[in-house]
This record gives C-alpha cells, sequence and structure tokens, in this order.
C-alpha cells in the first residue's frame, strides 16, 4: 500500500520542497528502508515514529517499511520530517483518510508518546509553502506563531500527533493560527536602559559613531583600559532605525534556521552580536560539514561588536575581509555552496598596546616596543583598510564624570537624526540594490561624491602623505558623503572631508 505527504527541508536559508512517499508490504521478517540521502538524525526517525504511532493509539503491523524522501538526489538533514512521515504510513496503512492531504504540508518533530516538539526554519518553510501554492501547513504548536506571520496560508499548530489525525479526518475543529502581521515595535519597549545620555564626555567618539550609525560604516574604536568603548558599542542599537518588513523578514529566516526565534513571529530590533575573542573560523564565518550561519550573518542588518579587536585569533579575522567588502559569505563545500547575507556594521575595539597605556597622560606604558609591534601587527592593513573611522578614545577625567550631566546628549535626539539622513539615502539611491552610503559601487562614488578644487587638493596630499590605498581613499569618501547627509549639504565642501580624513587615526601612525 502507498502513500504520499508533502514536506520541506532547508538549504542554507531557503526551504525546498519534498515529497515524502512510502510502501507498506506484509512479510515475515520485519525491514525499513529509508532511502533519499537521509542524514543520521533523519534515519533515526523510524524508532521515534513507530513509537509515536502506538503510543497514540493505533494499531501499526506492517513489517516491510519503504520511505523515500525526494528529491532523492539532495540530503535530508533534521527532525522535521518525523511527523510527515508518521502521517503517510498512518495513510498507507489505512489508519487515518484525507482528502486534502496534497494541500497541506506537514513538519514537526515527534517524541516516542506522539508529542510535536519545535522545529528549525519554520518562516522559511512557510514562504515556501505559500510560494508553491500550498493552502495549510501543519506544525508543532511552538512553530505557529512564527509562521503566521506569512499570509495567504492557513497555519495550523498542534501538540499530540493524535490531534493531527482527528484534524486530517474532519473531526476536530481546529482553527488556524491568527496572522498577527508585522508591527513595528516602540523603541524604549524593545530596548534595555543603555542610553548615549549616560556616556559623560567622549564628544569625538560619539559623534564619530553617529556618522557610522547614519551611513553604515564600520568604525574602529582604539584607547586604554576604561575609558568607555564597550560602553559606547553597547549604546549603538538604541540609536539605529527600526528594521524594514524586508530588513526583518531577513533577518529572521537567518534565526529561524537557527532555531532562535523563541515565540517570536519577526524580529523587530537589529541584531546585536558580540561573540567572544575565542570564536573559531566556523563560528564567526559560518560552516560545518552542513554549513550553517556564522555571528557576521546572525548580524545582518544590524551591530557585529568585536571587543579587544587583537585578541582574536589573526587567521579568525582575515576571514572578515571577504564579507566586509560583499557583505555577504560563501561557503563551500565538495557537495554543495550556500551563500548567506552578512551586511552589517563592525565595530570593534582595542587597546593602543598589549598592557593598555600607550600614550596615557597619567599612566606609564610598561610595553617594550618589540610587544607593541607584535600587537599592532595582528590587525592586517587589508583588514583596517575595511573599516572606515578609526577613533582615537581618551582617558576619562574627573570634570567629564562629575560635571554638568545635563549636557550629555541622549539616544532619542541622534536617533531622530540618523533616521533623517537614513530616508535622505534611500531617496538617492531608489531602484538601486543599496540603501546605505557605505555601500556605493565605485560608479556611484564619482556620482555622488564630487569634491571641488580645495577637496581635491586635501584628499591627494593626504594620500600621498599618509600612504593610503585606494580603497581607504573610498571609504573616505564614502564617509564625507555622510557627513555631508548630517550637515544636511547636498555637496561635500572642504571641511566634510577634512573630518573625514580625521578619522584615520591609524593610518596616520
Amino acid at each position: 500500500m502507498f502513500a504520499q505527504v508533502f514536506s520541506a527541508g532547508l538549504l542554507g536559508i531557503d526551504a525546498f520542497l519534498i515529497t515524502v512517499e512510502t510502501d507498506l508490504r506484509m512479510t515475515q521478517l520485519p525491514r525499513w528502508n529509508m532511502v533519499g540521502l537521509p542524514e543520521s538524525s533523519v534515519k533515526e526517525s523510524k524508532d521515534r515514529v513507530l513509537a509515536a504511532i502506538k503510543n497514540s493509539g493505533y494499531d501499526f503491523s506492517f513489517r516491510k517499511v519503504t520511505v523515500n524522501l525526494a528529491p532523492a538526489g539532495t540530503k535530508k538533514e533534521g527532525t522535521a520530517y518525523d511527523l510527515p512521515i508518521a502521517i503517510a504510513l498512518m495513510s498507507a496503512a489505512k489508519l487515518l483518510s484525507s482528502k486534502n492531504q496534497g494541500k497541506t504540508l506537514f513538519v514537526g518533530e515527534l517524541s516516542l508518546t506522539g508529542q510535536l516538539r519545535r522545529i528549525k526554519g519554520t518562516l522559511s518553510i512557510a514562504m515556501m509553502a505559500r510560494s508553491m501554492n500550498f493552502e495549510n501547513i501543519v506544525l508543532p504548536t511552538q512553530n505557529a506563531k512564527e509562521a503566521s506571520i506569512i499570509s495567504d496560508i492557513n497555519v495550523y499548530g498542534f501538540d499530540l500527533l493524535s490531534d493531527v489525525a482527528l484534524f486530517l479526518e474532519g473531526r476536530s475543529l481546529k482553527k488556524p493560527e491568527v496572522n498577527t502581521g508585522f508591527m513595528l515595535a516602540d523603541r524604549d519597549a524593545i530596548l534595555d536602559d543603555k542610553d548615549f545620555s549616560d556616556v559623560y564626555g567622549q564628544h569625538q567618539a560619539k559623534r564619530a559613531i553617529e556618522i557610522a550609525a547614519a551611513g553604515g560604516h564600520n568604525i574602529l574604536l582604539s584607547g586604554p583600559p576604561g575609558s568607555g568603548k564597550t560602553m559606547l558599542a553597547s549604546r549603538i542599537p538604541k540609536i539605529l532605525p527600526p528594521l524594514t518588513i524586508e530588513e526583518s523578514l531577513e533577518t529572521s529566516k537567518i534565526y529561524s534556521i537557527m532555531g532562535l526565534m523563541e515565540d517570536r513571529s519577526l524580529l523587530t530590533k537589529r541584531p546585536f552580536r558580540d561573540p567572544h575573542h575565542s570564536v573559531s573560523n566556523a563560528g564567526l564565518i559560518g560552516g560545518g560539514s552542513c554549513p550553517r550561519p556564522g555571528e557576521v550573518s546572525l548580524a545582518h542588518n544590524g551591530v557585529l561588536f568585536l571587543d579587544e579587536l587583537p585578541e582574536f585569533q589573526k587567521h579568525v579575522l582575515e576571514l572578515l575581509r571577504q564579507p566586509l567588502e560583499s557583505r555577504r559569505v560563501t561557503i563551500s563545500r565538495a557537495q554543495m555552496s550556500l551563500t548567506y547575507p552578512a551586511r552589517f556594521i563592525l565595530v570593534a575595539s582595542c587597546n593602543p598596546c598589549p598592557c593598555g597605556y600607550l600614550g596615557h597622560p597619567r599612566r606609564e606604558c610598561s610595553c617594550s616596543p618589540p610587544q607593541i609591534h607584535s600587537y599592532r601587527t595582528k590587525l592586517s592593513g587589508p583588514l583596517l583598510d575595511r573599516i572606515d573611522l578609526h577613533i582615537d578614545v581618551p582617558p576619562i577625567v574627573y570634570e567629564d564624570m562629575r560635571g554638568n550631566k545635563k549636557e550629555s546628549e541622549g539616544s532619542e535626539e541622534i536617533a531622530k537624526r540618523i533616521i533623517d539622513v537614513r530616508d535622505l539615502q534611500k531617496k538617492r539611491f531608489a531602484g538601486k540594490s543599496i540603501y546605505l552610503n557605505a555601500q556605493m559601487t565605485t560608479k556611484m562614488i564619482e556620482k555622488h561624491c564630487f569634491l571641488e578644487e580645495a577637496g581635491e587638493k586635501i584628499l591627494k596630499s593626504s594620500m600621498d602623505k599618509f600612504q593610503l590605498s585606494a580603497r581607504a581613499v573610498s571609504r573616505i569618501l564614502k564617509v564625507s558623503r555622510t557627513i555631508a547627509d548630517l550637515e544636511k549639504s547636498s555637496t561635500i565642501g572642504l571641511d566634510h572631508i577634512l573630518e573625514a580624513i580625521q578619522y584615520r587615526s591609524f593610518d596616520r601612525k
């Protein structure tokens, strides 16, 4: 006896259709064959599925079972096939009947008692189901809220296999999950109490961070311990504009396949990722036998904060070059090549030397010149070239800490200016594949970063004096465009280009 149902698998951040076919025969010796390139976690579904069917009150006595997962040439992994395999077996064994299985897609993991458990990648699966004109999707209750954000498809969440069987036979009046839609969460409701008004002094650093957030530029903060580098970086999410619906869907798909959505339907705030300096290649960039996204992709449309940058392994840092330039990560393996998005703002911090007190006005540095040289060479020239702003963060003085605290500007005022500048950039790049100054191509730089004669002379002089690379000059032009936007100037003036050059402290050193 034969039966088939439809399910879905994951390849990168996208889902693809899988047809689960089952064939049952009565033989003397028990046999279970599963074909279609199943991984270990899929092969183990045999024991979960058979126990779940029997413990749900159904008498499954067939001895020979063949399960095919089509297309047979694509590897299958994960536990989301438990439910569709169980439904297909029960249909083939005439334990349940349904006329609507061809319009329904099934995903879900089963326990031995028949309980449905959460799976990964629900958002991508729901988007694929809608694009292929499925009417219904049946999945665990824990995933129903996440899938319900996709309109034009009925999402049914269940806790037990027996409840799914009753629903398919028309003996249950289960209603689909209500589509909550996309709502921009209130900024104060989704963010903690970290505010830029808590940061006293450091006016240049706050100005540079505002420029970086407005234009999507990468920034490196260098200063002694206790100068406020981490404090500044942790407050950046509060000045970034809310996610648009397109950005939210892009980022939520990545978090969904990693199983990080919890009870949310969509992400409503920009991600802020701060991995420890012991992170591996695969942890930062992504990888594995079946490639998974790394921190650079989890920070998509948000901020990647690398504290104590030279403490990261040098070969790990060098892997950042490609995603910083192309804003995506391509992971190639013998049997597949996957591309994950990685459009983020890199915010990094470091000390000027191993002890941290080189150039400190009140404390003496204890490092030898070779130690300082070794510490700084951990940050290669090509990597520093890809960071738009290099900022020196000086030590805090007593007057800044205990002075007039009302003079410190809050995040709300800064965020308003950044949102205005980003709206301006959206209009400038309307119809293009970019929407931030930091993403401009060479031709766009020529069009939107015109300099007058005085500005050209200053830029040429700086390139010769500091031996700037062509990439560094391009970054200076992009930053100067953002500075001009903050000043509501249609042209880049001399003061704008001078300020942008000032933010290349590592080049000057």
